[in-house]
This record gives C-alpha cells, structure tokens and sequence, in this order.
C-alpha cells in the first residue's frame, strides 16, 4: 500500500479512505487559508460552522434522512447512549431489546438501570443466529423496540429488521453505519459510533425523530437530554470538531463515490472473498449462520485456540494487523470496514490459502 501502510483489519478505530486522508493531510496546518489547524479552531468560528453545517446536510443527502429528523454529534462514544437512550425515550418505563452479541447486551444492562426491559435473546446458542421477530411479544405499554443492526464482535447483521407493532425502533448501527441504503423513516432512532466507518473514536452520530425528543425531562442531567443538543446544533458545549471535521470529509467521499448504493456493492464482492475462502477451507470456518453474515465484521475460528493463537502470530508477521478475535470469544476476526480495499481482503485470502497448505 502507499505511504507503507498496512492493511488494518480492527474492528475500531479503523482504516479511513486514503483519499479522505490526504485531504486532511494537505489542510492539516492550514485549513483553507485561516492560519490554523482544525484542532486549533473554535467551534464558533464561521469556518467550523461551515464545516458541521456542509457535514450534515451531506449526511442528509447520504441517508435521504427526512426532514423531521434532527442529526446530533454528541460526544462519549456509543456507550453513552445505552444510557441516554432509556433515561430519553422511556416514558412508561418498559422497553424491548434483542439481544445479539456482546453490544445489545451491554445495552441491556444500562436500560435495566433505567426501567423495565423485556428481553428476547440468542445467547442459547453462543448468539450464532437472530431471533425470528416477525411476531414479538410485545407488552402493549412498551415505549420502544431496540436493536444492535450489526454484532461486531459476534458478526450477525439483521437483514429484515423486526416486527415492532407500531412500537418506536432503535438501532445501535455504529459497525455497519453507512455500509448500504437505510430507509431511516423505519426508525426512531438511529445511532453510530464513528471509529468503525467515518472517524475518529470519541464521538457518536444521533439521528433522532423530532417527536421523540421531549422537554420534560427537568430532572436529567442536562448533558443527557437529547433536547440539549438538538437546541444547541450540537454545540451545547464544545464538540469534538475534529471528529465532526473527519466525519465530514469521509461523507463528501462516499458521496463522491456514487453513495451508498455504490459502497453496498463494494462491501458485498469484497466480503464474498472471504466467505468463499472461509465456506471451501479445512482449516477455518465462520462461526454464524450464512444468512445473518455480517459484511463488516468475519470471525472464524481454526480446530483450536492454539492454531487461532499461531495465525495470529503469522499475520502480524506478514504484515496483516488485527486479526485476533475479541477478548470475549477468541478465534479469529477481520472487520472489513468500508475503507478496507478489495485488494485487502484477497491479500488476507492468500496469506491464509498458503498457512493452511502449509500447515496440513
């Protein structure tokens, strides 16, 4: 690769676009003829305001989100929101989510904190399959129903999303966010956290339906309250510009690139690689269901957690970075983020053609 990069196959922070990279590099000192640097600027300079409000309306154009749909850059990560998502949308106190891995479960537990939660889950079988949710028992009063869209770490994805009876929709997009279309009208709430496919760690996007966002919560902390950042533009305090500065940029890219019709296309062939390696291998196997298979997210496994542990070892030595699965599971993982190049993935596909021929 140029500039003697590797190929970064981690679930996040991960890979930018090299176009979106050199971009920021050449405005890296001096953005645009102000004198500064991004970082340096304040976020209620004419130039930064520029910068988030040409960053939202290229999310708009991205999503085709609807008009009434505010899009918030809120700082703290994806976590923050397993909590504020509870304190914010339960007004009767009760809500659903599925769990699917390692996220929604996390989720789960901030929401418990928060009120009542009915949970369907997958955990009988090591969450290698999605719950059948066209028919949900849903309690009549339940304020909402939650998802996380993409597993990173267990590396399902919903393709049909559930059967919610009218009930507000909340997904957890942060691993697959902006990968192919998504009709946002389906949802109440979209989040992402930006570290797997547009930016930086250290900030979430928030695309919340108007409705939704109450001026009733006097008793929750201001920073918690979604009504904050909407009324603010995201700057109630100061936000992460360069995060917001990236995320921007990444956005102008994708839509530079024929938009996400065109990088669903991509991540399909370029995924197809590696599952076509992965189905025809006697060595390594994908560990979900072909039908919920992530085009982000690929963990496998070898016969043994040594043999895991020595392709490991190999591909760091080959140059192939971050491809020991999550603490949690062990095994093997290449998240495939849409800034992965196909040349990437079939570079993986080779180094391990050669280890399994050489290691029968």
């Amino acid at each position: 690769m140029k500039y003697g990069r590797t190929f970064n196959f981690s679930a996040g922070p991960a890979m930018m676009p090299e176009p979106v990279l050199e971009e920021i590099k050449e405005e890296l000192l001096n953005y645009r003829g102000s004198g500064m640097c991004v970082m340096e600027m304040s976020h209620r300079s004419p130039e930064f305001q520029q910068i988030y409000d040409e960053a939202v309306q290229d999310l708009r154009d991205l999503m085709n989100i609807p008009e009434n749909y505010k899009v918030l850059f809120i700082q703290g990560g994806a976590t923050l929101q397993f909590s504020m998502i509870p304190m914010n949308l339960m007004k009767n106190g009760k809500a659903v989510y599925i769990e699917t891995g390692a996220w929604s479960k996390k989720a789960i537990a901030e929401a418990k904190k928060v009120g009542e939660v009915t949970v369907i889950s997958s955990k009988d079988k090591n969450y290698t399959y999605i719950p059948n949710c066209s028919d949900l028992d849903i309690p009549e009063d339940a304020d909402y129903v939650y998802i996380c869209e993409n597993e990173t770490i267990h590396g399902s994805t919903w393709q049909k999303l559930p059967n919610t009876k009218g009930k507000i929709l909340v997904a957890d997009q942060s691993s697959m966010f902006l990968s192919k279309p998504c009709k946002v009208s389906d949802y109440g709430l979209i989040y992402a956290g930006v570290q797997k496919n547009v930016g930086p760690a250290g900030m979430v996007v928030v695309i919340i339906r108007e409705d939704l966002i109450r001026d009733d919560l006097e008793d929750l902390p201001v920073y918690m309250q979604y009504k904050t950042h909407a009324d603010a533009g995201s700057m109630y305090n100061t936000p992460n510009c360069w995060a917001i500065y990236c995320c921007g940029k990444v956005f102008k890219y994708l839509k530079s690139i024929g938009g996400l019709e065109a990088i669903n296309k991509r991540n399909e062939e370029k995924a197809k690689v590696l599952y076509d390696f992965l189905d025809r291998s006697e060595m390594f196997g994908g560990t979900v269901e072909k039908d919920i298979r992530s085009l982000m997210n690929v963990p496998f496994v070898t016969a043994s957690p040594e043999l895991d542990a020595q392709v490991v070892k190999a591909t760091k030595t080959a140059g192939y970075d971050n491809l020991k699965g999550h603490k949690s599971v062990g095994g093997l993982r290449a998240s495939i983020y849409n800034a992965m190049p196909k040349e990437g993935v079939e570079a993986l596909v080779d180094f391990l053609k050669k280890f399994e021929e050489e290691h029968k």
